[in-house]
């Protein structure tokens, strides 16, 4: 075998742990105010924040775990392979990830490089991510329009309660989408406080019902935020799609689409 040799910059330990603190400090303070914040960096949220920040808008994705795509990596039952149901695999064709139609309408591909694919496709468009990062409330204005969210850190969370006096901070945004899945956190925080009616929760699976009804119904639920992906069958009590995601993607363009023109509008009214 051939020797291999390689010597690194002179570099330290209090260079690195300078360059991380500084950069992410720097970042940070950039997106204290976005133009939306994305909770939720499923296959929805991250299609939704992709799609907006390629048209050059200032998204934050907030995700609570310390990786992204949700179940996108995994599919159904820990096996690894995502099937999605036409038209959903014009986003694969979008993402260039490849993939193999198993019968008329139905097409399987790996879950792993398609959610990479997404992730970075994602980070491509200028979107930027606060992972580990948990939704705990949201910011609300006197005419009735969500401003923004409260965030913490993750692992706050896991803390016994008698050392968990650790306040979280807020992040403002002109819309917030809610990608957090079958909890729906923004909305049912809504619905806590009376702002919104109570949530009946998604129904049972009902693949061949559910994708159709969930890009149908996906769009702004309340002044300022906007409900996609699962979130929208919790919101509205439509069956669960299960382990097939053209729908989520499909929401996720949706939501973007729904977001732009709120933007647009605003930008309007303020020339």
């Amino acid at each position: 075998m051939a020797e291999f040799k390689v010597k690194f910059a002179p570099v330290g330990e209090k260079e690195v742990t300078r360059a991380i603190v500084e950069g992410f400090a720097k970042e940070f303070n950039e997106y204290i105010s976005s133009d939306v914040i994305v909770v939720g960096a499923g296959p929805s949220g991250l299609v939704a924040a992709k799609d907006i920040a390629k048209q050059k808008y200032k998204v934050l994705l907030v995700e609570r775990m310390n990786y992204l795509g949700g179940g996108f990596w995994i599919g159904g039952y820990l096996m690894n392979k995502v099937t999605v149901r036409e038209p959903g695999n014009q986003v694969l064709d979008e993402i260039e990830v490849p993939y193999e139609e198993v019968q008329k309408g139905l097409f399987v591909a790996d879950g792993p490089y398609a959610c990479s694919k997404l992730i970075a496709m994602t980070c491509e468009a200028g979107a930027k991510i606060r992972n580990m990062t948990m939704f705990d409330d949201l910011v609300y204005r006197e005419n009735g329009r969500v401003a923004g969210i409260v965030i913490n850190w993750t692992p706050v969370a896991n803390m016994p309660k008698e050392i968990t006096c650790l306040d979280p901070i807020a992040i403002e945004s002109k819309l917030v989408i809610d990608a957090t899945g079958h909890d729906a956190y923004c909305v049912s925080r809504l619905a806590q406080q009376g702002l919104f009616k109570k949530l009946p929760g998604h129904g049972s699976m009902w693949v061949e019902k559910s994708e159709d009804a969930l890009v149908e119904y996906t769009g702004e639920v309340h002044p300022g935020l906007i409900a996609c992906g699962m979130a929208v069958s919790s919101v509205y009590g439509l069956p669960r799609m299960g382990p097939t995601f053209g729908g989520m993607l499909l929401s996720g363009k949706k939501a973007a689409q729904v977001a732009i023109e709120i933007l647009q509008k605003q930008e309007q009214a303020r020339a």
